[in-house]
């Protein structure tokens, strides 16, 4: 089974719109693909014939793409209504974001047997969960292979170089980087350029935004992927 973790230069970088394009196409290549997003912040109180749940229009997303007949409480065990910090969040409701709790809703996840399970994280690599921890922690003990999603913008370069190299300090394979072009950038090609001799991991996709992700499937080389698996 292939584990792949995907993080990015900082929040709203394209995380979810990417994970999304890559699950479609690996589904598209007959993999089973399962996904998990452990935290989110920023939900809606929905009723359901199971009751009230909060529900993230991220994980939400990526269940639209995934193919394994996941719920979207297996997707997202750990949400929070306010789109805020996860770890303050947590202490507004005197919870704590435990390892365990996350390790747990991985395994369930992991239990189903796909080909492929895709994990989408939440802000940058070093989000804090409370209490001196990181969800980086959690990649680190399930060993991920980590796909990092660059938010294409002035600062960019050194954002990717230093996540890169925390990445790599941890102990992990960043296996590729997305360059995400939603926002008009000078000299973005020059920027890319750049980076690709800075990172030293193959970029598999550069993303302009197009609202419609099987379209959107054409823009990523999922060769370096699938020769994983």
């Amino acid at each position: 089974m292939l584990k792949i973790f995907i993080t990015a230069t900082d929040t709203d970088a394209g995380k979810t719109y990417f994970a999304q394009i890559l699950t479609a196409a690996l589904v598209k290549k007959d993999y089973q693909v399962a996904v998990f997003k452990p935290i989110s912040a920023g939900c809606a109180l929905k009723h359901t014939a199971q009751g009230e749940i909060l529900v993230n229009e991220d994980a939400q997303l990526l269940l639209q793409q995934a193919n394994c007949g996941q719920g979207i409480s297996e997707i997202n065990p750990i949400a929070f209504e306010q789109p805020i910090a996860p770890h303050i969040a947590a202490a507004l409701m005197s919870v704590d974001i435990k390892l365990a709790d996350i390790n747990a809703g991985y395994d369930s996840v992991i239990a189903r047997a796909c080909d492929i399970v895709i994990t989408e994280g939440a802000g940058g690599w070093r989000l804090p969960l409370g209490k001196g921890k990181f969800l980086s922690e959690f990649v680190q003990q399930t060993k991920q292979q980590v796909i990092l999603v660059v938010n294409m913008k002035l600062g960019c370069l050194n954002h990717a170089v230093l996540t890169y190299e925390a990445i790599v300090a941890d102990g992990l394979d960043c296996i590729g980087w997305v360059a995400n072009c939603a926002e008009p950038m000078n000299y973005l090609t020059e920027n890319i350029a750049q980076l690709k001799t800075l990172i030293p991991a193959p970029m598999i996709a550069q993303l302009g935004f197009e609202i419609d992700i099987n379209k959107a499937v054409s823009s990523v080389d999922v060769s370096s992927i699938t020769a994983r698996t």
